[in-house]
């Protein structure tokens, strides 16, 4: 007769309170573990290993930081056994889902300083591993009504055509820009060619009385604001 151990068994063959869904659908999301969690977004394990064992595997190899483990890429993901395409596409786009969120917040809100936008910044790179130049592009009123991904870089650096960003400006009839950028190497000083390309970037953009109200870099261990600084 096949022994079904419960350490090695699908969420299905679990005692009630030992399966995650049903522990969110009588406790609430609030009562779940990191790792109960992503082992509803698993869904299912393998012959050798629960949703539950692989979910844990993955935050083990993470230092079980979510953070780190959002840095995976899809490959990543895949490298451990048991986790395939469809699994590691699952954990991504749940991942993305917290971006997603502080994105809409970010569109509804005043900015007036680089604090009202470091949480989301923070969100939008934590996920990243190459460097980054994102743009956002305010009214007259200080909200946000676009934002992008201007340049992706390596590891070091990444090159911005300032003439597309120029160009973005004026046709979402932008009066001002916060420029930010992230350093995955987690020094979050900027270096001579970030303080040269925000100087460029500020004059190309005075030229159409478009203006910089700041220039932020992120890294894991902190963030500079240009305008903090008094450097804009």
């Amino acid at each position: 007769m096949k022994n079904f151990n419960k350490d090695h068994t699908s969420i299905k063959h679990w005692s009630e309170d030992d399966r995650p869904r049903e522990k969110m659908i009588s406790m609430g999301a609030d009562a779940l573990s990191s790792a109960e969690i992503l082992a509803i977004l698993i869904n299912n394990g393998t012959r050798s290993k629960s949703a539950l064992d692989l979910a844990k595997e993955l935050l083990a190899q993470n230092d079980n930081s979510l953070h780190q483990l959002s840095r995976m890429t899809l490959k990543d993901l895949q490298g451990t056994k048991g986790i395939g395409p469809a699994k590691a596409v699952s954990i991504k786009a749940a991942l993305q889902l917290a971006v997603k969120k502080e994105e809409e917040v970010l569109m509804r809100e005043t900015v007036k300083s680089s604090k009202d936008i470091l949480n989301y910044l923070r969100k939008r790179f934590a996920h990243e591993n190459r460097e980054h130049f994102i743009v956002m592009y305010l009214n007259r009123r200080n909200r946000v009504v676009a934002h992008e991904v201007l340049s992706t870089g390596g590891i070091t650096g990444t090159v911005v055509d300032i003439r597309l960003l120029i160009r973005r400006a004026l046709e979402e009839h932008a009066t001002a820009l916060i420029l930010s950028h992230n350093h995955p190497s987690g020094n979050f000083k900027p270096s001579p060619q970030d303080r040269e390309l925000t100087k460029r970037i500020k004059s190309a953009a005075a030229l159409f009385e478009i203006n910089i109200l700041d220039h932020v870099i992120v890294s894991d261990e902190g963030f500079y604001s240009f305008a903090d600084e008094g450097e804009i």
